[in-house]
């Protein structure tokens, strides 16, 4: 039953953003980083992890847990370590993310021709 929850948690996020795109004047990008605020508010609440429990891994997926795991890895930082925490714990989570976003981006890049 977790399969068909996460299932219909990445869903319910793509039917949103497809909704969004198709009845509105926004961009791509101003969609994706809606959702991303959208997930640190969430998280900034602690309803997020809420969903993770309940929806599982399906809720890992979309980009809203970009935004989940920037506040995420911020608040556990500076419970550790302060205000001086939240700069660095912001990017423990989610830097192997970035870095594999911008070296599979730089390969691709090399590899395949854009089309004008």
């Amino acid at each position: 039953m977790i399969f068909l929850y996460s299932f219909l948690f990445c869903g319910v996020v793509c039917l949103i953003g497809q909704i969004i795109l198709d009845n509105t004047k926004l961009t791509p990008g101003h969609v994706t980083s809606m959702f991303v605020v959208i997930g640190a508010f969430l998280d900034s609440f602690g309803l997020y992890d809420k969903f993770i429990n309940w929806f599982g891994a399906g809720t890992l997926v979309p980009i809203t847990s970009f935004g989940h795991s920037l506040i995420h890895g911020a608040l556990q930082s500076a419970e550790d370590n302060g205000v001086l925490g939240l700069l660095g714990g912001m990017f423990s989570l989610t830097s192997a993310g970035i870095v594999a976003a911008i070296v599979f981006g730089f390969v691709f890049t090399i590899i395949f021709k854009a089309k004008d």
